[in-house]
Parts: structure tokens; sequence; C-alpha cells
């Protein structure tokens, strides 16, 4: 086969790694209705999905109320005993509180060893989020996996702990209630929790462990799933965000290790009305089963009591090989020993004039201004992107309905300039000395993640292969052995395609120059194979031309419409003191359905006296204007005790609804220091000293049919002024403030209190 043929050829099997390097990440769903009753079925789930994720069921709901009775009669209908478990729970973190109603069951086990608990929460992101994936995902595969496992009529060595938690969107507050206060925390020997942070995608493992992951990730190989997704690398990278789980709460305040397995695809869909049943991936729902079914099978019976280990372990997946780990001790060592290979193989080139530092030099001109340009692409690009279609900011997750073709366009670009960089080059200098600057900005990226990051130090493991197509090129002809070096190149296409990816999609699209700067590290990884390309200028136009093509399709793509609803809000403000009402809303841009409210010129929010919003994009109130004042109900505070004693004061006082209410906020109107403070009888122990900036004392997520005590003792010369702000999540369907229907194209915005009847009222007990 001649030159040409053979690059046409290496080109198509690169393409092929690629695409197989995504594809082989989880499995493919299928409508079987014949599969076993002794074998997890994505389509028995999703019947059960249906049912509990046909409405939004945030913590106090009476749909929450409903979806619980459902998981609750279905555990009943598996032969288990299921009990419900609810008390109040204080989160000081947060400042808030709220009254969960978790529902836990167990398989009893034959032996007495440690207990294995597998769990996922019930409870939607309020107020809009129909739950389906988040969590409904997770709970119908652990019901599904929960009766396979039955069918199966075998007993478990160790007991098996089954909990759905309530409350976990707004605090984790479940957990915190399960592993403070039900008996049968004190037994867990591990805890694998199932969880979404969109809609599609491979579900990926984490851990959640205090001490070292060495025989948490042995434990694990050795379950043997059929499609782990799993890197030493993601956790190291959870751990510095601030997204925790109810798995962290069994870890900090239980000593529970555990597992957690969530997809992260789509994640315009996550706490939105669009994590609907009809957008799940039913591949992402099989993957989660895909691990489930072993897990259990294999910590079922395992010892859970040498779960815990003092070292730990790199790991990542790889396709047929499934799971690589090694100690961390070896991660120097692997380091430094390939910067003392690179070094001898570059002594060789040398002596063998093969390399010339001339060459070398001019090598490292093509792949540092391709890495500039990636860099300056991606991270002002977007940023231009965001002036162009302003209304994509309305997506506060940060990664838009066309995000994946966005990644696409910005990899196609600086790729496209990487090509025409190296088409400049490619006759001036040979492929060794072109390699020498990719393998050395790799082994310094390598050297400083094994000092400061040491999960995601099996990047050196590609890093091998590239070294022996190094050598191949310095003692044999020039651009031989192409399928070879093609073949050397796989590990690095295997471990490092998806993380283009990965990051832009969990992180949001700002971080998109992430994946422009890793697509020209990673084909500087290829340049043993890809540098004897004669086209590499034709391949630069080709690669130009799809770029303007996904830019060309996000274009057409970037709108709004029934498949993909345009994130808004409005509110309905109400202040009792000074009778005035205002329609609010947190949108940049309007549409004009939010005009009809508030007018085309309607006031900055800021022009208004309002308390500042609180949320997890730090969204405020953007615009204002005047509303109807209507007469709807609020709640009255009721005085149960106030009395001076002692130079104290101390006063309790209750707030009861009188009307459906979600969320009741309190906040002290002055400088305040309190003796002490009670929210439903559990006293605050840190936060007991209250200003200016920091004068909300609590969120109280209501329960059914529930009210607020609050009991506070100070020195009889303080007499705070407390502000109540009372939210009931009904402003589309209420009796008192009438507002016409969004149209289709359009949802509720998620993360902050939205779709909102707020009372805003003070009070002087």
């Amino acid at each position: 086969m001649d030159k040409k043929k053979t690059s046409i050829l290496s080109f198509i099997i690169l393409l092929g790694l690629i695409y197989y390097s995504f594809n082989s990440q989880m499995p493919s769903y299928r409508t079987n209705s014949e599969i076993s009753e002794l074998d997890f079925s994505t389509d028995r789930a999703l019947v059960q999905l249906k049912q509990i994720s046909k409405k939004p069921h945030y913590v106090g709901s009476n749909e929450n109320k409903i979806v619980r009775q459902y998981i609750f009669n279905s555990l009943k209908q598996l032969g288990l005993s299921p009990e419900i478990q609810k008390g109040y729970i204080l989160n000081e973190r947060r400042g808030s509180m709220s009254k969960p109603i978790n529902i836990i069951a167990k398989i009893e086990g034959s032996e007495n060893g440690k207990s294995l608990l597998v769990f996922s929460h019930y409870d939607s992101a309020l107020p809009s989020s129909i739950g389906a994936s988040d969590a409904g995902s997770g709970v119908v595969t652990i019901l599904e996996s929960v009766r396979a496992y039955l069918a199966r009529g075998k007993q478990p060595k160790n007991d098996i702990i089954i909990l759905f938690t309530d409350a976990e969107e707004i605090g984790l507050d479940g957990a915190k209630l399960f592993v403070r206060s039900h008996p049968l925390a004190k037994n867990v020997g591990i805890a694998l929790n199932f969880e979404a942070r969109g809609s599609a995608g491979p579900s990926s493992m984490i851990l959640e462990t205090n001490y070292g992951n060495k025989n948490l990730i042995k434990s694990f190989i050795k379950a043997n799933p059929d499609f782990p997704i799993a890197s030493s690398l993601l956790y190291s990278i959870y751990k510095m965000l601030p997204n925790d789980t109810d798995s962290t709460i069994l870890r900090e305040e239980g000593d529970i290790d555990g597992l957690f397995f969530a997809f992260i695809g789509n994640h315009f869909d996550y706490h939105t009305a669009g994590d609907n049943i009809n957008r799940i991936d039913k591949n992402s729902l099989k993957h989660q089963g895909s691990y489930l079914m072993p897990l259990m099978n294999y910590f079922a019976d395992a010892n859970l009591s040498s779960v815990k280990s003092e070292e730990d372990y790199v790991y990542t997946n790889f396709p047929i090989l499934k799971m690589i780990s090694y100690p961390f001790s070896w991660v120097m060592p692997l380091t430094w020993l390939s910067v003392f290979l690179f070094s001898v193989f570059l002594c060789i080139g040398l002596f063998k004039n093969k390399l010339t530092f001339l060459e070398i030099f001019k090598g490292f001109i093509p792949f540092l201004l391709s890495i500039a340009f990636a860099f300056i692409l991606g991270y002002f690009g977007w940023s231009i992107v965001l002036r162009i279609y302003p209304h994509y900011q309305e997506i506060l997750q940060g990664f838009t309905y066309n995000g994946y073709t966005y990644i696409a366009f910005f990899v196609s670009i600086s790729l496209s300039f990487t090509w025409y960089m190296y088409s400049i080059f490619q006759k001036q200098i040979t492929p060794a000395n072109l390699m020498v600057a990719p393998i050395t900005l790799w082994l310094i990226i390598n050297i400083l993640i094994a000092v400061y990051l040491k999960g995601g130090s099996y990047f050196i493991i590609p890093m091998y292969f590239v070294l022996i197509s190094f050598l191949i090129h310095l003692i044999n002809k020039e651009n031989s052995y192409l399928i070879i070096h093609l073949l050397l190149s796989v590990p690095a296409i295997f471990i490092f395609s998806p993380l283009i990816e990965t990051f832009p999609v969990g992180l949001g699209l700002k971080t998109i120059f992430v994946s422009t700067i890793f697509s020209v590290l990673v084909f500087g990884l290829l340049l043993s194979f890809i540098s004897s390309f004669n086209s590499k200028k034709v391949l630069a136009q080709v690669f130009l031309i799809i770029g303007i093509l996904f830019f060309i399709k996000a274009h057409f793509n970037n709108g709004f419409d029934q498949e993909q609803k345009k994130p808004n809000s409005l509110l309905y403000f109400q202040d009792i003191e000074n009778k005035k009402s205002y329609w609010l809303t947190y949108d940049k841009v309007l549409d004009d359905w939010s005009k009809s409210f508030l007018g085309e010129n309607p006031k900055n929010a800021s022009s208004i006296s309002l308390i500042p919003v609180r949320s997890k994009y730090k969204t405020q109130y953007s615009f204002g204007a005047i509303a109807p004042n209507e007469s709807v109900p609020y709640l009255k505070p009721i005085v149960l005790k106030d009395s001076i004693s002692e130079n104290k004061r101390k006063v309790e006082f209750m707030l009861s609804p009188n009307k459906k209410s979600d969320v009741i906020q309190l906040y002290v109107d002055k400088e305040t220091i309190f003796n002490s403070l009670a929210f439903n009888g559990v006293s605050i122990k840190n936060k007991l000293s209250y200003n200016k900036l920091n004068n909300r004392l609590l969120t109280y997520y209501v329960s059914e049919s529930d009210s607020l005590e609050v009991s506070y003792e100070t020195t009889i010369n303080y007499n705070p002024t407390f502000t109540i702000l009372e939210y009931s999540f009904d402003l589309s369907d209420n009796p008192w403030v009438k507002i016409k229907k969004r149209p289709e194209v359009m949802m509720p915005k998620p993360f902050v209190f939205n779709d909102a009847i707020v009372i805003k009222q003070r009070i002087f007990p």
C-alpha cells in the first residue's frame, strides 16, 4: 500500500477510534419485553418513572406526598416492610430548616456484618422541576434492581438497606436526618447512591471516602460492571466544586464510605421543567442499572468491614480492559521514569543526528502558537457569542441547548488553525523533531499533576506509548510504521478524547477554552503519525468548513421552541406595610410574556426596596414594575410568650400560614445579638450575631399543615424587629392574582424562587 493510501486509511481509523471512545462508554437501550425477571429491565423501570415524574414534587408539596406513597407501596409489593422517618433538620451552614420524610426498607441478611446501603432521593428541585432524571432515575433504578435481586430468591449475607431521602434539593436534609438519628445508619459499611445532573450521557462513578480509596476501587473492579466510567481525576475535580450530594453527608457526618453514580449530559435540563420522562436518555437509565445489579450482588456478600484503607489508588476506565488502577506510590516513579526515558531518547536522537536543536526549537513554534490561538478562541470566543446571543444568559446552567454544537465549532476551528500551522512547518521539520514540543509540555503537565492533582496521574499512561513512537522515529526511517504509530496512539485517544466534551458540559460553556486547549494538546500526542500527512492544508480547510457549518447550525438553533423552552421568571411581590405590589423578574432579556406584566420599559429592580436574593448562581432581581394590589391572605404571627426576667427578655412566637405556603424567610432588621435562638424547638448553636450584611435568620421550607415556632432570648435593651417573606409557588394557579398562561415555548427559570406570590411584612413581637 502506498503512502497516500496508508495516510487515508490511518485517518479513517483515527476517526473510528475517536467515535469508539465515545460510543463504548455505556450500553445501548433496546425495547425488549422478554428480559428475564431475574435481570434489570429498563422498560420496567420506565413504567415506574412515569408514575413518579408527572409533576414537580418538591419537599412539602402535595405531589411529594403522592410520590412518597407510591414508593412506599412499591416496596410493600416487593414483600418488604418499609418505614417512614421524619423530623426537623436545622442546617446552620445554609441557614435553613425543613422536615424531611424518608422512606426506609431492609432486606435481612443471614450474617451480622456491616450493611450495604442503596439510596437515592425522591424530591425534585423546587419549584418547577419534574425530577425524572434528578433523581427519579435513581429511584426507579433501585426499585427495579431490588425487584430483580429478590426474584433470584437468594438471601444476602449482609443486610441491604434501601433508603429514599427527602429534601435533598434544599440542603441534603434527608441524608442528615438518616445519618444523625436512624439506628440503621450506625452499621452501614458502604453506600451506593444514584443521582443525575442532566438527562443524558454516560453515568460516572465517583468515590466518597475519608480514607484511602484502594479497597473501594478493588471492590468496584471485582464487582465487574460492564460499562464502568470512573476516574480519580473526576473525583479530584468534584471535591473542588460546591456540588455536594447525600453521599457527602454520609461521609462527613457518618464516616460512611460510598460510591455515587450520576450522568451529566444535556445539562440544560438540570432542575428544569424539561427534566421529564420524554427527555431522559434511556441509555443512561440502562447504564445506571448496569452498575447497581453487579454491585448489589457483590457487596451483598462481601466483607464490608474491610472497605476502609489508608492507601490511595489512581484509576481510570479503559475500553475492553474496563479499569486500570495502581497505587499513588507509583505516581512519582512513573512520572520521573518517563522524564528519564525522554531524556535518554533525546540524547539518542541528537547522537544519531535525527534531532537538532534548531529543528526542535522550530517544532515548538506551531505547537505553542496553536495553544495560544486555542486559548484566545475559547476564552474570548464564548464572550463574543454571548454578546451576539444575549438570551443564552437566561440558561443559568451555562450550557445551552445547542451547546454540543458549540463544542464542535470551537474544537474544529482550533484544530483547523493547528492543521494549518503544521502545514507550514511540515517540510521544514521531521516528525521526531516535531514530537519534542508536545512531549515536553505533556511531561511538565504530568509533573504538575503528580505534585498537585494526583487523581489525574493516569495521564502518564499514554505518554509511555508516545515515547515508544518517538523512539521508533529515532531508530528507523521517518514516516515508517505508520499504522504502528497509530496503534500506539490508541491510549491517548481513548483516555483523552471524551474529556474534550466533558468539561464544558459539566462546568458550562464558559470553560470551552479547556476543550480547545485540550484538543490541541491531544493533537500533539498524535503527531507520530499525522505529521506524515501531506494534505494538512486541505485538512485545515476541511476543519474550517466543518467549524463554520457547526456555527451556522448553532445559529439556526439559537432560539427557543416547544422542545427547547426559554426559561423566564415572574413573581408577584406584595409589601403589606407599604401597601404596594410589584411584578419582579430575574430575566436579563425580557420576552413578550414578561413584558405583558412589566411593560416595555420596566424599572431596574434596584430602585425598589427589596431584600437581596440569595441563589445558587447569585442571580438577583433584574426588573420590576407596579402591580395591582390584590387582597392575598398572609400569615399572622401569634405571640406565645413575652416575658422579662433578670434583665433578659424571652419571646416565643408562631408563624402559621393562612393559605398554601412553601417557604418562609425570617430576617432581623437591625444589629442583634441573641443569647439563645431556636426554631421548632431546635437550638441554633453557632450563629447568634446578626447585622446588616448578615440579617437572614432562617429559610424555612414548610411541611404539610406545619408552622414555624421561633423562640429567642436577648438582653432587655434589645427589641428586634423581624421581616417575613412568605413564598407560595402558585402564581400560575391561585384565586387572588390572575396571570395569563406561559406560551408553550417558555418554562419557569430554575435555581431561583420563581412563579411565586411573595408577601413581605414586618412584625414586632
